[in-house]
């Protein structure tokens, strides 16, 4: 029996259509000898990249290294949908359950953050398709519509604008007969190519003398006797002080293991559309775009007229596995097809050219947390969970903040100074999130009902999302 929607698929890609790209910058040598430095960073995504930027910045003379275990942005940041949000709360509504008093000056930095990251990419230069076109939401079952109007009262209360926007309203924005109501964030979002990004980034690093190491994997991170010294393949290097930025991979510091887990996320981008396919749909604003279910899609046009589309799923594997082979996973393609064309029908006929996954860091707060381990000399940032693009820079600024000594409005807040629940140890850990999503999938397919399991998780403020 055919699989459906396989011709659609036939032809896809296995890997990133960010990373499909002739742009993508030669690798750095690896690390083969002995070195010391001020700051060491370890992870060559956007977390590590505005760490050793903003450091150099901060200071032009201090030696910065960036050591990266294969090359720069080949994970989540080359492969997430160019969604780049102020939001440093996963949202306001989990920032208003989380820490209310705060959330007026979380909501301010998130939208300073987002602006400096506009003009940090004027002023170098960087050319990666970065636009302010806001974003939708579209609701598609008659509970969302409530939701949706919630969503846009709460952000007045808090002084943001969100649109609220009727069936005909959106669907003038954007054609899918699956629309019941909208909602329309003109400030709070802008859409990037990450991977262009990344490179830009990278390149604007090695401007300013940042020593890059590409392919050079480490081993083991130690106190040594005047600072902290990562064990790497063929070569050590000595820090005064170190910054991680690995986010989803294991964490040098094993206190953190149990704080995050790898949830796979998978993407689809059609071919290009022609005028005819486009002006079917609208899309004339070229809003990034998601749907308001638990487990939702997001996506949104490229510079080149094709559609991105991805989320819906999201699959943890027992005892955190990341693995390369689990990048690829043909139900899941199959299945974000199917909806792919239930929400766009007039789209009939369109092929997919890329298909492809990778692990984002989740923790039960849905937002990053931050700290210090060897006597202040290693800073963390990690759990950004699928909103890292923009919040890794505010991340980069608080490690650095942490590691200078010094108190800021940054670090003052409440947000940086706790720490999320741990998940529980395997099997418990499963268990927990295969019980999390299958609730979910029911409360979607229920009016948003959320179970006895859901709202328990609700009351000690845990949870699991990508």
């Amino acid at each position: 029996m055919s699989v459906p929607y396989a011709d659609a698929l036939a032809e896809a890609k296995p890997l990133s259509h960010w990373l499909d790209s002739r742009d993508a910058p030669a690798p750095r040598p690896a690390l083969t000898r002995n070195t010391t430095c001020d700051l060491a960073v370890v992870g060559g995504g956007f977390s590590g990249l505005w760490t050793a930027l903003l450091a150099k910045e901060r200071d032009p003379s201090l030696d910065v290294v960036l050591v990266e275990a294969r090359t720069t942005g080949w994970a989540a940041s080359g492969r997430n949908g160019g969604f780049v949000s102020a939001s440093l709360t996963h949202g306001l509504g989990n920032g208003a359950d989380r820490w209310p008093d705060e959330l007026a000056d979380l909501e301010r930095m998130g939208l300073e953050n987002l602006a400096e990251i506009e003009e940090t990419l004027r002023r170098y230069g960087i050319d990666c398709g970065f636009r302010r076109d806001g974003k939708l939401w579209a609701a598609t079952a008659p509970h969302q519509v409530d939701e949706i109007r919630g969503m846009c009262d709460l952000a007045a209360a808090h002084g943001r604008l969100i649109d609220f926007l009727t069936q005909d309203e959106i669907r003038a924005e954007v054609d899918s007969p699956t629309y019941l109501a909208g909602a329309f964030d003109a400030e709070g979002y802008a859409l990037t190519d990450p991977a262009r990004m990344v490179w830009g980034l990278r390149e604007a690093c090695l401007r300013l003398g940042v020593r890059l190491y590409e392919n050079t994997p480490v081993r083991r991170m130690r106190e040594g006797n005047q600072g902290v010294v990562l064990d790497t393949a063929y070569g050590k290097v000595g820090a005064r002080q170190v910054a991680l930025a690995t986010n989803v991979f294991p964490a040098l510091l094993r206190r953190l293991r149990l704080y995050t887990v790898p949830v796979y996320d998978y993407v689809l981008t059609t071919e290009p559309l022609t005028d005819d396919q486009l002006a079917s749909v609208g899309w004339k604003g070229r809003q990034g775009m998601s749907d308001m279910g638990n487990q939702f899609h997001y996506y949104r046009l490229t510079d080149d007229n094709r559609i991105l589309w991805g989320g819906y799923d999201a699959i943890y594997h027992y005892g955190s596995g990341l693995r390369d082979e689990l990048d690829q996973r043909p139900e899941t393609f199959a299945k974000l097809a199917e909806h792919f064309f239930t929400t766009f029908p007039q789209l009939a006929g369109v092929r997919f050219d890329h298909a492809w996954g990778g692990a984002i860091d989740t923790c039960t707060r849905f937002t990053a947390f931050y700290g210090q381990a060897m006597s202040g000399r290693v800073a963390y940032a990690l759990g950004y969970t699928g909103l890292g693009v923009a919040a890794s820079r505010f991340g980069a600024n608080v490690m650095l903040d942490l590691l200078s000594g010094r108190q800021t409005p940054r670090t003052r807040l409440e947000m940086v100074r706790t720490k999320p629940l741990p998940f529980p140890p395997e099997p418990a850990r499963y268990v927990g999130v295969e019980l999390t999503r299958r609730s979910l999938d029911r409360a979607d397919h229920n009016g948003g009902h959320r179970d006895v399991w859901l709202r328990t998780l609700d009351r000690f403020g845990l949870g699991f999302d990508s």
